[in-house]
């Protein structure tokens, strides 16, 4: 169906165009530059490279407005009676811009970091209803993963090996990462991608920023900003596992040259790939934004709502093994009672709202200021049935009814989260020369989470009532930090500086020295410097090295099961960076070397400590070390190529796993003197072709592959003596197998009377019917004197497809 639409002629009048570029005074290109003109009403965005083209329109005289944030209208009339070329090069406004709120934390171009920058055009062409995660697939070094295989629910990122806990997530210079766990839950925030305005993808160090240190990278997102003109967008997504996806925008455009309203609501369902792993996700975005002469203020409220189903735990392999057993790719075992019913609410069910108020204000042509207020509530709770778990587990005594004594029994859990999350962010420019600029900025944020668990019922009376609260802990945590960033332009060469003080305190329930679980705290300080040089060739090609540090706090767990003797180090990065990059009409990309150098990394090594706990322990050396390409090539006016790859190597030095063994009840160590890293592909590749064989319509091939990469540190290796036992044609090594993946993408857009656009989409994932799994877990032990695994995939969706049609008015 799309292709026949793809190939259907537009049945108008219109048979000419207009084409051109839009770039400020200096000669760089505007990307999303806001171009439009009246009768018939057409508005459309800048491409990357500035260009735009409005087709269609019949022979007569138009007025064609070009507007740009920061920037002053520019508008020329012309005549047309053939297709023509109009360019305008816009000026600076007296207007204050949004812009401000970000750049504190993102690179430019001619910054000394590895990034990728995504437009709302980028992010709109694979906007189907995935998560967010799968919208930054094609960028250089990303692994995502789907636990309920199609990308809708809860989803996973990983940058240069780094999971998201080692990620910094920001929106609009606000962190998003949870202040004890550190990880980011895009699914908390369903169809957030269809209010966002941009995304800068870092890789390594990057820039300062606020909230968790960035290890693997950072990814700083920015939302709705100012469009001039009124708007009103429909769209609809629907396909496999009944998933549907239906999102209303709209927007005032500037009133009165001061005021704009824009709005988004957003629902999305899916019955998941993996065997009851639905989803219900709910959203809504508001903005008000006034604009002064000198000053801009926005209030941004926003929303997510989310009951997803678990499928949390994958598969076993000796089940996802198994071709004979019919749902032996999809089978979710969480919830299965006795007499293979599932729990009907054995689900995750979570809110979360969002408040900002920002405030950008330009004091002098030298310096401009931009604050931030925000707040975050949170509450929810994921339900879970536990089959014949002990009372012990729950501060209960067995009870004894007569002769008979009740230690375990089944029941059904729930494990609350209720939390609150506020503070400032703030940011001063200072320019005294054009060839000079510094940046003074940073942030004060608390954190107050109580974690707390109510048993909901027991299928025999275990002497609580319902309801009982059987744990709590209560936890605050505040974060300060300040950064200074300056910028030195000397001829051709650009010196960079960036230096960030950070101080956590956190205070949570835990062991103490006699491990009694008291309340009690740690203070960290951290000093994050960063320097950079950039040799600049001309406007589009400069060759760029850096140094930084990053350090990076341990987690919830980490504290709350262990004592002050077995506590763990923050870790810290050394991190090396060299590339080249340049930008032209033909090619556009870039080459990067970097060398990750970790102290007191923190990972899982089998060890206990002495609470008793699984524990992550820190290695002492332990590095990432790799070349990254990313590439654009416009073959022809039609024809487009991009591509992403990385070579890696990715090691810890002199490690030592532990494995339980239960015939003695000991823990055998296994050596290595050099072993991968866990989840750390040494490959990761992206490519997508694009051919738009009509005005308005594209097709796009997207390509994905990831090389093998291991659940433990161990590359397998077994304890002397030891071999792997198990059924050999379903048990797996510990090894997530190499996979390469293609997904086909079909859009068509064009305008109608009285309708600035209609965009029918189609995507098809997974198009060649690839099995594969992206992540997994490991639980090796000896039993018997041989290794045991227990291995769980998460099997990704096979062939699937979602199509879409969205209306703008």
């Amino acid at each position: 169906m799309a292709l026949a639409a793809l190939l259907l002629p537009v049945v108008a009048s219109a048979q000419f165009s207009i084409t051109g570029k839009i770039t400020d005074q200096s000669g760089e290109a505007l990307a999303n530059a806001t171009v439009s003109i009246t009768n018939p009403n057409i508005n459309t965005q800048t491409d990357g490279r500035g260009s735009y083209t409005i087709s269609n329109l019949p022979a007569g005289t138009y007025a064609v407005k070009a507007s740009f944030i920061g920037f002053q209208l520019a508008t020329k009339s012309i005549t047309l009676n053939g297709n023509q070329t109009l360019n305008f090069v816009l000026t600076n406004n007296v207007f204050t811009t949004e812009e401000v709120t970000v750049t504190a934390t993102r690179a430019n171009k001619t910054s000394p970091t590895a990034f990728t920058n995504l437009s709302k055009k980028d992010l709109q062409k694979n906007n189907f209803g995935q998560d967010l995660p799968y919208l930054l697939n094609q960028t250089p070094s990303v692994v995502v993963t789907s636990d309920a295989g199609a990308g809708v629910g809860y989803t996973g990122i990983r940058i240069r090996g780094s999971d998201a806990s080692r990620v910094n997530v920001t929106i609009n210079g606000i962190p998003y990462n949870d202040s004890e766990s550190q990880g980011s839950f895009f699914v908390d925030l369903p169809d957030i991608a269809s209010s966002v305005n941009n995304i800068q993808v870092q890789r390594g160090v990057g820039t300062s920023t606020n909230g968790a240190g960035a290890f693997g990278g950072s990814i700083n997102i920015q939302t709705t900003t100012r469009r001039d003109t009124g708007y009103a967008d429909i769209s609809s997504s629907a396909g496999s596992f009944n998933t549907f996806k239906n999102t209303l925008n709209f927007g005032t455009g500037l009133m009165g040259g001061k005021f704009a309203v824009d709005g988004r609501l957003s629902q999305i369902t899916s019955d998941g790939y993996i065997d009851d792993a639905s989803s219900n996700l709910k959203s809504y975005f508001v903005s008000g934004a006034y604009y002064g002469k000198n000053n801009t203020l926005r209030a941004n409220i926003f929303s997510g709502k989310e009951r997803t189903f678990q499928a949390w735990n994958g598969i076993p392999d000796y089940i996802i093994g198994d071709n004979t057993i019919p749902n032996h790719r999809t089978y979710n075992e969480l919830g299965m009672m006795d007499g293979g019913k599932r729990y009907a609410d054995q689900v995750d069910d979570y809110l979360q709202n969002h408040y900002q108020l920002l405030y950008d204000h330009k004091l002098s042509d030298k310096v401009s200021f931009s604050g931030a207020l925000h707040y975050t509530r949170g509450k929810g709770y994921y339900e879970e049935y536990k089959k014949n778990d002990s009372v012990s587990n729950y501060g209960l005594k067995p009870v004894n009814y007569g002769t008979d004594t009740i230690s375990t029994t089944n029941l059904a859990r729930r494990r609350w989260l209720d939390n609150y999350f506020y503070g400032v962010t703030y940011a001063l420019k200072y320019n005294p020369q054009t060839n000079l600029n510094f940046t003074l900025g940073g942030a004060y944020n608390e954190y107050k989470g109580a974690h707390y668990g109510n048993i909901i019922y027991s299928e025999q009376g275990i002497g609580v009532g319902p309801n009982y609260q059987y744990y709590r802990d209560d936890a605050k945590k505040t974060d300060f930090n300040i950064f200074t960033r300056g910028e030195w332009r000397l001829g051709d060469v650009i010196l960079n500086a960036d230096m960030q003080y950070r101080r956590i305190y956190y205070s949570f329930l835990g062991y103490d020295r006699n491990l009694n679980n008291v309340q009690q705290n740690a203070t960290l300080n951290f000093f994050n410097p960063k320097a950079g040089i950039t040799y600049v060739f001309n406007e589009n090609s400069n060759v760029y090295a850096s140094y930084a540090v990053g350090n990076h706090e341990p987690n919830r767990d980490d504290y709350t099961n262990s004592s002050p003797n077995s506590r763990p180090k923050p870790e810290t990065l050394h991190d090396f960076e060299a590339g080249y990059r340049t930008a032209g009409d033909v090619f556009k990309g870039g080459i990067n070397l970097f060398y990750m150098l970790y102290k007191n990394q923190l990972i899982l090594t089998g060890a206990l400590n002495d609470v008793g706990s699984p524990a992550r322990v820190n290695v002492d050396d332990s590095y990432r070390a790799g070349i990254e390409f990313d590439g654009r090539v416009q073959a022809t006016k039609q024809l487009s190529i991009a591509a992403t790859a990385t070579i890696s190597t990715n090691k810890i030095k002199n490690y030592t796993q532990l494995l339980k063994n239960y015939d003695d009840d000991t823990r055998v160590p296994i050596f290595l003197k050099k072993t991968d890293i866990a989840y750390s592909p040494s490959f990761i590749a992206s490519g997508e072709i694009a051919y738009a064989p009509v005005k308005g319509g594209e097709i796009a091939l997207l390509n994905k592959y990831i090389s093998s990469q291991y659940l433990d540190n161990t590359m397998n290796t077994n304890p002397a003596g030891l071999t792997a036992t198990g059924d050999n044609r379903f048990v797996r090594d510990r090894l997530l197998k190499s996979y390469f993946v293609s997904d086909l993408r079909v859009r068509y857009n064009f305008a109608v009377k009285h309708v600035k656009n209609i965009a029918l989409g189609v995507q098809v994932n997974n198009i060649f019917n690839k099995e594969y799994e992206a992540n997994g877990a490991t639980y090796p032990d000896i039993e018997g004197g041989q290794v045991v695994n227990y291995n769980y995939f998460f099997a990704q969706a096979k062939r699937n497809f979602m199509t879409s049609v969205t209306v703008s008015f």
